[in-house]
């Protein structure tokens, strides 16, 4: 088993790349909106929809760590000023490593105008159900901009299994090659 985390700003394509790289390993996507659109659904966005999320992935990352299962692609929107962001990323990963499995840390960026633009592609749009009010999901992403970080600053990441894509300009399929290659998955 081998668990790939994803994570970068809102839009950026960790879905989409998430998507590819299943298509090269047989590993199965459990792309963060899995979880959220039924809690969203069901409660808006109030803490019984986080709460809730958490404990289901939490549940979801045991269950496969323990399956037979080649690999799980997880994708996420990493705070990097938040310390509850860096808690769940050590607790999952740590969820992986206990079971003798290897992780892989893969960060994607890309320029403002790019994610922008990719907001409200189509197969965002189809997977997310809380991102068709393209005005208001456009509004979130800004937003979060200027209320967090969200990718990490040079350095801040020491793994080994760490690789930062900058995908303005490279398609899906060529940035799950390179994460294949690099981590010889």
């Amino acid at each position: 088993m081998k668990f790939v985390l994803i994570f970068g700003p809102q839009a950026v394509g960790k879905m989409t790349v998430g998507r590819e790289l299943a298509q090269l390993t047989g590993f199965r996507l459990f792309h963060n909106h899995m979880t959220l659109e039924p809690l969203l659904a069901l409660f808006g966005e109030r803490p019984e929809t986080w709460r809730l999320s958490n404990t289901f992935r939490r549940m979801i990352f045991e269950t496969a760590a323990q399956s037979t299962l080649p690999g799980l692609i997880f994708t996420y929107v990493w705070t990097f000023d938040d310390p509850d962001a860096w808690r769940f990323v050590h607790e999952t990963r740590t969820i992986f490593t206990a079971a003798g499995h290897d992780t892989f840390l893969v960060e994607l960026e890309a320029d403002k105008d790019v994610r922008l633009a990719r907001n409200d592609t189509p197969e965002r749009l189809a997977a997310k159900p809380s991102k068709r009010d393209v005005a208001a999901s456009r509004e979130r992403l800004v937003q979060a901009m200027d209320r967090h970080r969200l990718n990490s600053e040079p350095g801040e990441i020491t793994d080994m299994n760490y690789l930062r894509i900058n995908n303005t300009h490279v398609s899906a399929a060529v940035v799950a090659r390179r994460i294949g290659d690099r981590f010889g998955l």
